[in-house]
């Protein structure tokens, strides 16, 4: 059985940790996070456009640290690409 990408904050052992039918995700690209989703369903359009620090406890800052992804201009309904890590 192949498995899909995971989405951010799933757990490991979750035993559906893909995606969901009818909702909304982001491919998170490079960085710690890289092959992860990212659900944006519900999300106002701005905080889309913006991107997010997303905890991840592989940033440069240790377990707790964030890393930042965000849309690119050239793609903004595209992946999400790591734009580094933040404390």
């Amino acid at each position: 059985m192949t498995q899909g990408p995971r989405v951010y904050g799933s757990e490991r052992d979750d035993p559906e940790p893909g995606p969901q039918p009818g909702r909304d995700y982001r491919e998170l690209t490079g960085g710690p996070l890289d092959g992860q989703l990212i659900e944006v369903t519900g999300w106002a359009e701005e905080d889309i456009t913006t991107g997010a620090y997303l905890i991840t406890p592989h940033s440069t800052y240790g377990p707790g640290g964030r890393a930042s992804y965000g849309p690119t201009f050239s793609r903004p309904d595209g992946p999400w690409v790591w734009e580094g890590d933040v404390p």
